[in-house]
């Protein structure tokens, strides 16, 4: 049984790095309505659905997945792209050190797996 809470994720973090993350759930709020799951070792985030993953929240950063049913070589914001083995999903890597990171590209990618819009 997961017994995570949110507080576990954010105690002890930097007031920078929780002052970036309250920005990035803020943004996130201009999609709709968002969830905040803890899980194990992440915290999922959940529109309609769930649509990225908070794996790190780092001294200056916070460390953000996004997955998609295909790989999005073609930008500037993906630190990696990974497909999980064994399926048809790509794990986008984006890694945000100051608000001015969550530019219009990021929140392109942001909006689009909010609202399930990754295919062709």
């Amino acid at each position: 049984m997961n017994d995570k809470r949110l507080k576990d994720f954010l105690d002890g973090k930097t007031e920078y790095t929780l002052g970036l993350f309250r920005f990035f759930v803020n943004a996130l709020e201009q999609f709709g309505t968002v969830n905040l799951i803890p899980l194990k070792s992440m915290i999922a985030v959940e529109g309609k659905h769930k649509f990225a993953y908070l794996t790190q929240l780092g001294k200056n950063f916070i460390h953000i997945v996004i997955p998609f049913s295909k790989p999005f070589t073609d930008n500037l914001c993906f630190t990696k792209i990974a497909q999980v083995p064994g399926t048809s999903q790509y794990n986008h890597h984006l890694r945000i050190y100051q608000e001015d990171d969550f530019n219009d590209e990021v929140k392109s990618f942001l909006r689009m797996a909010h609202d399930g819009e990754d295919v062709d």
